[in-house]
């Protein structure tokens, strides 16, 4: 088994390393900062699924992380003795035109196709707590969102670590690598990979959001409405976010741009406008050329985890679990525009099985003209 150095210390890094000590191998983990210092020391910790339809093998990756989340995250408090704040409370969305409306009864028939047994998606006239003037069309509810704390989270996942055999050394600014290395250290990955990727690979995109005293039940199904997520945790506090911003001055403050978030967060569930605002927070989250996780192999020694962006919390366990085979010498089963090489590449859309046919739309197209032709 190798010695192994993870390089960040958030949800990615520690759950990478995590994996890598159960697996055998001997770990430690550099941080240039604190534990949870990045994107992972925010206030939101939605974890949902895509909408069911238009499916595709990155779709099916994050729906099976979703679906076995729950199992990893109760190991997780069981291994650290500590809380996570996981729930598996649900989702609330409110439907504000005849459109999404629509949408949305379609997509009743789509979860029951494409989502295992036991999750569901349905179209309600109305929900606890929801301003019926923001959900004039019903409101869905579906079954497999989840949330989570990602403070809680990422403590207790180093916790769990260090209880498996585990160093993590925070302060640890890491220039050079040596020897057998995971790049997971969320936007501060860049630099690190540039000599094999390239400059700029990794951008952070910042993210507003704010932290109240209450406003919701602590079981209450999390709320996507208005392009605002506001999640009851279960401390009682409701974390309200967050903004997704490319460009920026201060990346670490907040401004008017959450205020608006706020607004509009208030005009979905009213009781929110009473409640006192415990934090304002803003951070950048890293981001790949494309939306997904980057992982994979990019020497014989040195490997990749990153850029999870609005995912990572959700499917760190499955990235994890992925890294593991990639340094055991196998090959995962995951969609193959997360490897480093696809995100720098143009996407081809990856169907299911049985979307494939024998030959592609523009084939089908290209024979009817030839057979039309006069």
């Amino acid at each position: 088994m190798a010695n192994i150095t993870v390089i960040g210390a958030g949800v990615y890094g520690l759950s990478c390393a995590l994996a890598l000590l159960e697996a055998g191998h001997k770990v430690r983990v550099l941080e240039k900062g604190r534990i949870g210092q990045g994107a992972s020391g925010g206030l939101v910790g939605a974890l949902s699924p895509h909408v069911p339809e238009d499916w595709n093998v990155r779709k099916d990756f994050q729906l099976a992380a979703l679906v076995s989340a729950a199992g990893h995250w109760g190991r997780v408090e069981a291994l650290s003795g500590l809380q996570t704040g996981y729930g598996r409370v649900g989702r609330y969305i409110p439907l504000d035109d005849t459109y999404e409306a629509e949408k949305a009864h379609g997509r009743v028939a789509g979860a029951a196709r494409l989502w295992p047994a036991g999750f569901g998606w349905e179209v309600l006239e109305d929900a606890p707590g929801i301003a019926p003037s923001a959900a004039p069309f019903g409101v869905v509810h579906e079954t497999l969102s989840a949330r989570i704390s990602p403070r809680l989270a990422t403590a207790a996942l180093a916790v769990a670590v260090r209880k498996t055999g585990g160093d993590i050394i925070e302060n640890h600014p890491v220039e050079g690598l040596e020897g057998v290395s995971v790049i997971a250290a969320g936007v501060g990955s860049g630099p690190l990979i540039a000599p094999y990727l390239g400059e700029g690979r990794i951008k952070g995109v910042k993210g507003q959001a704010a932290l109240l005293e209450g406003g919701l039940g602590p079981n209450s199904p999390v709320i996507y409405g208005s392009g605002v997520y506001i999640i009851p945790h279960a401390d009682g506090t409701v974390a309200v976010g967050a903004t997704s911003e490319n460009r920026f001055d201060k990346a670490y403050g907040t401004d008017d741009k959450l205020d608006m978030v706020l607004a509009k967060a208030c005009a979905v569930v009213p009781a929110l406008q009473h409640m006192a605002i415990l934090e304002r927070h803003a951070g950048l989250r890293p981001r790949a050329p494309k939306p997904e996780a980057m992982l994979g192999q990019l020497d014989d020694t040195t490997f990749v985890a990153t850029g999870g962006f609005k995912t990572g919390l959700g499917n760190a366990h499955a990235i994890a679990a992925a890294l593991v085979q990639l340094v055991n010498g196998e090959v995962p089963d995951i969609p193959r525009d997360l490897s480093p090489t696809h995100h720098l590449t143009k996407r081809i859309k990856q169907p299911m099985p049985w979307q494939k046919t024998s030959e592609t739309g523009y084939q089908r197209r290209k024979r009817r003209n030839i057979s039309e032709a006069p």
